[in-house]
């Protein structure tokens, strides 16, 4: 049978040096028609294994790739895409954010669009990467123009003043997916972390090291719902274990260092006790930790930290930042799989993330890597 699950290995195996050498005697280019008679397989079958549909088999997949690399066939991406009536290229689209340097780009998604870069590359997509203009009609300048089959968004910005643009988007066929928070009534497919989760992973790990004056340093507007949700672990992890949270231990922050600094220094001002500080984001964290020491105050001794996102920067911070992972190499790919899935007209659902626990020496435990949530 021609059919991708039916032909046994050895039946391909044998003979395939000989037929493959054959073919390529024969002075003609190969084809997928010629990789399917040696594989045994339907030229759909070859069709699908190229592209790397998850609908063939590892061991199907494994033999086509073999006969197409004894075949000298290469994948013409451009008539690929023509039959398909589509570019072979994803956009990806990042909202600037307030840095310390010149990228304007949150240090949080540059191991995201390692993921993503990768992603796309096993799957035969290109990827374009922009900055998103609020100005700008993302549909008219990639989708509706042929340069992308696809909108990836990072950095969302204020979910209130972009959800009408979003379903302005979506109500005119647009293929998107977002990495932010997951609202059952937002517009369109998004991937995020469970931020309840990592917030009661970050406290529940201070609470077990005995610190109860824990502050929160983060915005907790609805404008900014995923830190939002952070707070909320926080409150909840802390009135579970008996302690009763002081509104006061809270301040906002956005997700730069000058702000968490800022934020601490607040803190400070109020002259409160905190054994130690949760912060919405490792940024957030990082700058609070530089006031902690202009102020004489020792981490972890004096003064625990727990930030949030794993970025890279907090592994090489003096001391090394205690941090909430987001996990940025199964949300690329998420992100990509998504996108991919709603082009070829496949259901799409949004998805959640766990987090899981990093632990150094910012909280004053041993290191290493800690609790994980529960897989939703």
């Amino acid at each position: 049978m021609r059919d991708g699950q039916s032909v046994e290995p050895e039946r391909v195996q044998k003979p395939l040096l000989g037929e493959a050498l054959h073919v390529r005697n024969k002075r003609h280019k190969a084809n997928s028609l010629d990789i399917a008679h040696i594989a045994g397989v339907s030229q759909s079958t070859v069709s699908r294994a190229l592209r790397g549909d998850p609908m063939v088999s590892e061991p199907t997949r494994a033999r086509i790739l073999e006969v197409a690399r004894q075949l000298n066939y290469h994948v013409d991406k451009n008539a690929s895409s023509l039959r398909r009536k589509q570019t072979g290229t994803l956009a990806l689209l990042f909202f600037e954010d307030p840095t310390a340097d010149d990228s304007a780009i949150n240090p949080f998604f540059h191991s995201m669009l390692g993921s993503i870069i990768r992603a796309c590359s096993r799957q035969g997509y290109d990827l374009l990467v922009s900055f998103q203009d609020l100005l700008r009609d993302w549909l008219a300048d990639y989708e509706d123009s042929h340069k992308a089959d696809g909108i990836i968004l990072l950095g969302y910005g204020d979910y209130v003043a972009y959800r009408d643009r979003l379903e302005t988007l979506i109500a005119h066929g647009a293929h998107l997916v977002r990495w932010g928070h997951v609202l059952p009534d937002h517009p369109g497919v998004s991937i995020g972390c469970d931020n309840v989760a990592g917030g009661r992973l970050a406290v529940e790990h201070l609470v077990r090291l005995g610190r109860r004056r824990i502050a929160f340093i983060g915005d907790i507007a609805p404008s900014a719902p995923e830190m939002a949700d952070r707070y909320r672990g926080y409150r909840e992890t802390l009135l579970a274990a008996g302690v009763e949270p002081d509104p006061r231990l809270q301040t906002s922050a956005v997700s730069t260092e000058a702000s968490g600094e800022a934020a601490l220094h607040v803190l400070l001002e109020r002259g409160l006790n905190f054994d130690a500080v949760f912060a919405a984001s490792d940024l957030i964290a990082i700058g609070a930790m530089g006031a902690l020491a202009r102020a004489g105050r020792r981490v972890p001794q004096d003064v625990a930290v727990v930030g949030f996102d794993g970025i890279p920067m907090g592994a090489v911070t003096r001391p090394a930042l205690t941090t909430v992972s987001q996990g940025t190499t199964r949300a690329g790919e998420a992100l990509v799989e998504s996108l991919i899935h709603q082009i070829e007209g496949r259901p799409v659902e949004n998805r959640v993330l766990s987090p899981h626990l990093i632990v150094r020496e910012s909280c004053g435990a041993a290191t290493g890597v800690a609790d994980t949530a529960p897989s939703p």
